[in-house]
């Protein structure tokens, strides 16, 4: 998922957790799409399948739990992650194989969470009946959106999430 530029990012230094739930910690070469983590981020890269959609949605939530985040802003945040691991595994890979990288950070007074995937990237997608309502979700639901695409393959959504927000008119 990603808009117009691309960009290198730091290698991964920590490890990830693997599909099994063990912790990965090695040097293998990681592609540039890879999402660049700091020592404090959570990171999951797993199978791009529905029921991973749900293991990140849970561990988003513990997370937002443990930071003691308003329910409205975790309730956004949960949606807003949801809709976009849900883009990678129906459209990114085209039916075959693939990842869904996300990394979670809590930053002074945001939570940035960025998912990225090594799939076709955004665009139009045969395989879409709808008018594309998920990235303008996605944008209303977070407090700012960054979109990066690859040249060919691949795409990064970084969202952040205010942990307190200005009262909204009721």
């Amino acid at each position: 998922m990603a808009g117009d530029t691309s960009s290198s990012h730091a290698p991964f230094r920590g490890g990830r957790i693997t599909d099994s739930g063990h912790r990965d910690l090695g040097s293998g070469a990681r592609s540039s799409r890879a999402v660049a983590a700091l020592d404090s981020d959570i990171r999951l890269t797993l199978p791009a399948r529905p029921e991973n959609v749900a293991l990140v949605r849970d561990v988003l939530g513990a997370l937002a739990e443990a930071e003691g985040l308003p329910a409205r802003v975790t309730d956004d945040m949960r949606l807003a992650v949801t809709e976009a691991c849900t883009n990678v595994v129906r459209h990114a890979y085209g039916g075959g194989e693939g990842t869904i990288d996300v990394s979670m950070r809590p930053t002074g007074d945001a939570l940035e969470v960025i998912v990225a995937d090594e799939g076709r990237g955004l665009g139009s997608s045969a395989d879409t009946g709808g008018p594309g309502l998920g990235m303008p979700l996605i944008a209303a639901l977070t407090d700012s959106l960054e979109v990066e695409r690859g040249r060919s393959t691949g795409s990064r959504l970084t969202m952040s999430f205010l942990r307190t927000r200005a009262m909204e008119p009721a």
